[in-house]
């Protein structure tokens, strides 16, 4: 019998209109691994407040994003099917799926399941592994795939932010970047969470969101901070970049609640009071480019570190389409 391989990427509006918007924060934020609060508190916050009041801003901001083709994030993840299928061969059945919103993973398993898969390998497209993104997907295959009447093999891939064929494409995207510019320093900016939940998630030693993170091992191997600061390691490492020039940092914060620092737009208001003009920023958070990376990190960012005093502030594109990215989806999928 075959295997049948699900990618899952985060998800998108189905359009830029308001209405869309509103309908994929209202799913996203809902989550109870995204906002991790008492179910009638988050149901008020999202419904009566961050839903129809960000959704017009949001909406602005995804026209910004959006393509003939729609949405980056979804098309570049559409457009590993074909080449990851190829690579596989007649052994493997490739879908692939969004978490939140189109084409949803009740759809995606069902595809696989019509297909009468004898195992399914799940992969969900997220580097460093955090409760509100990877297990927020694994929940929800488990929740489907519960009420099934034959329920086949499921694995999952948790976290891949250390395979070699992930670090190298965004190696050498890097280096075509510092081969035009002499940069003065180096960002790399991650999806933020709030301090409760790495703290939450924190197993055997206590996680002190300061320099526990500066060595990575089975302690804290599924701590988001720690995951990212070695993503970093491992990145300047081949980068060839000293620790003195670059800084990691956390985006996207939502809410009053203390998220982990520090945060990326106080970081780049800091470098261009140092006198730091020329910045590279990578996005190592995400496989795909999206709203995050090329509207808040490539654009919005650029403008407040150029309106601070910088004057250049260039970002390294995602994976998205990159051959080596699609090989590396194959070694994840034949290593279990």
């Amino acid at each position: 019998m075959k295997t049948g391989v699900l990618l899952v990427n985060l998800g998108t509006p189905d359009s830029t209109k308001v209405g869309d918007v509103r309908k994929y924060l209202r799913e996203f934020l809902t989550d109870k691994r995204v906002i991790d609060i008492p179910a009638v508190s988050r149901w008020m916050l999202v419904n009566l407040i961050i839903a129809p009041f960000r959704a017009p801003k949001s909406a602005a901001e995804y026209r910004r994003l959006f393509t003939e083709r729609g949405s980056p994030l979804k098309y570049y993840t559409e457009d590993l099917l074909e080449p990851l299928r190829s690579i596989l061969g007649k052994d493997y059945v490739v879908e692939y799926a969004m978490r939140y919103q189109s084409p949803s993973i009740q759809v995606g398993l069902d595809k696989l399941r019509e297909q009468h898969v004898g195992k399914i390998h799940v992969i969900p497209l997220f580097p460093q592994y955090a409760s509100a993104s990877t297990g927020s997907v694994i929940d929800k295959v488990m929740e489907i795939t519960k009420t099934w009447q034959i329920i086949p093999e499921i694995r999952f891939t948790s976290q891949f932010l250390e395979e070699e064929k992930f670090l190298q494409v965004i190696v050498n995207k890097g280096k075509k970047r510092m081969e035009k510019t002499d940069y003065d320093h180096f960002v790399f900016s991650y999806h933020g969470l709030p301090e409760r939940q790495i703290l939450k998630g924190s197993v055997g030693e206590q996680c002190q969101l300061g320099t526990c993170c500066n060595q990575f091992h089975d302690r804290n191997r599924y701590c988001y901070r720690a995951q990212c600061y070695q993503t970093t390691r491992l990145l300047a490492d081949r980068l060839g970049i000293p620790e003195e020039k670059y800084t990691v940092c956390f985006q996207s914060r939502l809410g009053r609640d203390p998220w982990i620092k520090p945060y990326t737009d106080h970081v780049l208001e800091d470098l261009a009071k140092k006198g730091k003009k020329k910045v590279l920023a990578f996005s190592p958070a995400f496989v795909s480019d999206c709203l995050e990376t090329t509207v808040e990190v490539g654009e919005t960012y650029k403008e407040d570190f150029i309106k601070a005093g910088g004057e250049q502030w260039d970002l390294v594109e995602s994976l998205n389409d990159d051959p080596l990215w699609v090989e590396c989806l194959a070694d994840l999928v034949r290593s279990v």
